[in-house]
């Protein structure tokens, strides 16, 4: 198991280095963290977010579900994700 970020997703003209950057300061991750230290293992993480989840970040938030073995639920504009075991309902359907 291992995580490269897709800067595919990163839209602005800047180096590649600079694109990873962005990735890690995108809410998700950040919401996930928190999520992970402040609540117990047994409930679920859930993050409402009011744009689409990109890629990189629905790859990531099945990457963090399969390592920590929590249930993330993330609802973005068009749908829920359910992530359980690195697996999300949507079949990467996102």
């Amino acid at each position: 198991m291992g995580y490269i970020p897709d800067t595919d997703f990163v839209l602005h003209d800047v180096e590649e280095e600079q694109k990873e950057q962005f990735l890690f300061q995108h809410s998700e991750k950040i919401a996930v963290a928190y999520g992970i230290i402040s609540t117990t293992p047994l409930k679920p993480i859930r993050i409402f977010k009011n744009l689409r989840v990109c890629g990189d970040h629905h790859t990531v938030m099945k990457y963090i579900s399969m390592a920590t073995g929590r249930e993330i639920v993330v609802r973005d504009l068009n749908r829920f994700h359910y992530m359980k075991n690195g697996v999300c309902s949507c079949k990467d359907y996102w």
